[in-house]
């Protein structure tokens, strides 16, 4: 189960297909443009197909991105693109010259264009075997990542969410409180209280330096690459923002923190990672935290949605999963 499965289920919705049409004249496009929405999560992420050829077109949720923020992941990808050698969607400038766009006759909202990559989806499978490699060229990829940032110097005006401890189960968390899921009971909450008293004060003690703290994509799991000819290029860099650089491994693991092979996936993203970058015996350890931030993180996510379907469907064994995830943090740490 991802978070694409409720995108899924909403793609015959006709108002999806009228709302991305809106915002076809503002890149000169053809009104009889074939439109398909291939996304539904924060945002609505369609394909078009144009008279000039394939293309992506994104259209922001209301209130979830300011106009900076955008502007400031489109400029962190086309810098980790032009100076990284890492391929990600480039962002395609509007009929007026600019690359981010608001919808007329809408609430507010934003859309950008991006140019098509081609690419398939590494393979996700319950095989352990044929999960190591693909976990490699994710850590990889994801060195690759951090190393551009602590040698990049952002550009003025430069804003992203910060995702913080505040930023993802503290005071301001931003995609909700794992405390508001309505299936956690008064011992769940005793336990995961417990567990997040101990998270704190651990990430207090490592700290947040530039070599630790920085920017990172916050969503890099398989999802989220797409293999070309043995290239891997990277998508979607919406939730990006500053962080721990060891939240990136925690959000690999989306989903999956619950297997008992969590170890040796760790391990392969972790050779992966070493290969482009340095990761102390400390740092290493602590991944173990970063893992439970996360699915604390998404655990807040479902608990905000509550209504939805995918969050009924889920939500029952995604909190007993994650209580016993906390079981085994504070047999290790607590």
């Amino acid at each position: 189960m991802t978070l694409e499965s409720e995108e899924q289920a909403a793609t015959s919705e006709p108002e999806f297909e009228a709302l991305a049409r809106q915002a076809l004249p503002l890149y000169g496009l053809d009104a009889d443009s074939d439109v398909t929405l291939i996304n539904h999560s924060e945002n609505l992420t369609y394909r078009i197909d144009a008279a000039d050829g394939k293309s992506v077109l994104r259209v922001h949720r209301p209130g979830y991105q300011t106009r900076e923020s955008i502007l400031s992941e489109i400029a962190w990808m086309k810098a980790l693109q032009e100076q990284a050698g890492v391929q990600t969607p480039q962002a395609i400038a509007g009929a007026d010259g600019e690359p981010l766009q608001t919808m007329p006759g809408t609430d507010g909202r934003y859309c950008v264009r991006f140019a098509w990559i081609d690419g398939e989806l590494p393979k996700e499978t319950d095989a352990l075997d044929e999960l190591l490699d693909p976990f490699e060229q994710l850590g990889e990829i994801t060195a690759r990542l951090h190393e551009h940032v602590r040698n990049w110097q952002t550009p003025p005006g430069f804003t992203r969410q910060c995702w913080d401890f505040d930023g993802t189960i503290g005071a301001a968390p931003i995609w909700g409180s794992f405390r508001l899921c309505p299936v956690l009971g008064p011992a769940a909450h005793s336990l995961l209280d417990r567990t997040v008293d101990v998270m704190q004060r651990r990430l207090d003690a490592y700290g947040d330096g530039p070599n630790r703290f920085g920017l990172i994509h916050a969503d890099l799991r398989l999802g989220n690459l797409l293999i070309h000819s043995g290239n891997v290029r990277v998508i979607d860099f919406d939730d990006s923002g500053t962080s721990w650089f060891g939240y990136d491994l925690g959000a690999a693991l989306s989903f999956m923190e619950d297997r008992d092979d969590v170890p040796a996936l760790v391990g392969a993203w972790v050779r992966g990672y070493r290969r482009n970058a340095a990761l102390s015996a400390a740092e290493e350890t602590e991944l173990t935290t970063f893992i439970i931030l996360r699915r604390l993180v998404l655990l807040g996510w479902i608990g905000s949605r509550a209504e939805s379907d995918l969050a009924q469907e889920m939500q029952d064994g995604f909190a007993q999963g994650t209580c016993a995830i906390a079981e085994k943090y504070l047999q290790q740490f607590g």
